[in-house]
């Protein structure tokens, strides 16, 4: 079972909506490729709110993905597409349920 978690809220810029959808969109072949990302989901919340949620088994996948293509590509391009910094929480999961 994954234990470990990231959520990342995204706030788009007036203007930027599309383009930080069409990003987290794009980002998927590279969650993909992560051999230590469980599940990894791209959300949209309202009109210019957006989130990450992925999982892992342990500690070690989770440091990879932060320090992963995902993450730096995102960093690369907060400034042009976000209009607050992207907010990062660590979250231990409890219980999940998986398709199987």
């Amino acid at each position: 079972m994954s234990k470990f978690a990231l959520f990342v809220r995204l706030e788009a810029k007036p203007g930027q909506e599309d383009a930080v959808a069409a990003f987290l969109a794009g980002a998927l072949p590279l969650a993909n490729a992560e051999l230590g990302t469980t599940t990894w989901f791209a959300l949209r919340f309202g009109p210019s709110t957006f989130g990450v949620f992925d999982t892992f088994a342990d500690e070690e996948g989770r440091q990879a993905h932060l320090a992963g293509p995902i993450a730096a590509a995102l960093m690369a391009n907060a400034a042009a597409l976000l209009s607050t910094p992207p907010s990062i929480e660590k979250i231990d999961l409890l219980a999940a349920k998986l398709p199987g």
